[in-house]
């Protein structure tokens, strides 16, 4: 076994540096998300995190580096470049994309889908509730980005459109899912609003909304197996991406109704998440949604 190994490493000597070379970017990139987490909130994050004790900004900040990293797996995975150069450059590029989309992405989520709620003045508060939610926003349009990441190959004009053009459809797929649970929360809790229960803290239905909004970027993702990346034929193929995501979003929605009314037999979803704040009940419900949404898109791979 060892020797097979030494085999290997000496015939990809020139993978190997490739691939440290990557790793060195992507950890660099990482680091740089907390800071820049910190400047776009106008906080220290050594304070925030250390000596208030600010389990929101924390979380937000994780979501933020978990949304970065699956972003540089898009962008790690797939062949090599031609030379070490092109490597970094598309690396860097990728990266600093994906970073820039990430934060963007937050900024529309925050004015557009959530319109009602000030996100960074309640994750400095303290509230846990927006802190998931931001988190799973986050997370959910780095789903997107990777998925357009591995889908499109090259570093010029058409792959940025391509990249661009995939989190605009992104980020119309998750402020309609949010509208759309927004209605579903009303209709069920005699017209209350779900922006306000964010806002009061209930991190049930964060937890719930985290899942929903996950599981929509994950069926949106699979459109990338049904269509081939061509520069030619691109506005065409990303109007695909967005008709076949509503079509994957309205199926996996169907299905996880179900799953959820199976594995939650005999149990209140409404009675027991939306007005006793079961967080256990509201974890399960995550689960299923993204297990459902991940079942779905393997098998449409």
């Amino acid at each position: 076994m060892l020797n097979t190994l030494l085999e290997i490493t000496a015939l990809n000597s020139d993978l190997l540096i490739f691939l440290a070379v990557d790793l060195v970017i992507a950890i660099v990139l990482l680091s740089a998300m907390r800071f820049i987490s910190g400047v776009t909130a106008n906080v220290d994050t050594t304070d925030e995190l250390s000596k208030q004790d600010n389990f929101a900004f924390g979380i937000s900040v994780a979501g933020s580096i978990a949304a970065l990293g699956i972003v540089l797996n898009g962008a790690i995975t797939g062949e090599t470049a031609e030379s070490l150069s092109m490597e970094i450059i598309g690396m860097l590029s990728y990266g600093l994309l994906g970073l820039v989309l990430i934060k963007v992405g937050r900024f529309v989520h925050d004015k557009i889908a959530l319109n009602e709620v000030n996100k960074t003045e309640l994750i400095k508060a303290g509230n846990v509730t927006i802190g998931i939610v931001d988190a799973a926003s986050a997370i959910a349009t780095a789903i997107v980005i990777r998925a357009v990441l591995i889908w499109v190959y090259g570093v010029d004009v058409n792959t940025l459109v391509a990249i661009v053009s995939g989190f605009v459809v992104s980020q119309a797929m998750l402020i309609v899912a949010t509208r759309i649970k927004e209605r579903q929360y009303a209709k069920n809790n005699q017209g209350d609003s779900l922006q306000e229960a964010f806002s009061n803290g209930q991190e049930a239905l964060a937890i719930r909304y985290a899942g929903q909004v996950i599981s929509t970027a994950l069926a949106v993702t699979a459109a990338s197996y049904f269509f081939s990346y061509s520069p030619d034929t691109l506005i065409i193929n990303l109007l695909g991406w967005l008709v076949f995501g509503v079509v994957m979003t309205i199926l996996v929605t169907i299905l996880t109704f179900i799953a959820k009314k199976l594995v939650l037999w005999g149990i209140n979803l409404v009675e027991e998440v939306d007005q006793q704040h079961n967080i256990g009940v509201a974890a399960i419900e995550m689960a299923i949604s993204v297990s459902i949404a991940l079942i779905l898109t393997g098998l449409m791979a």
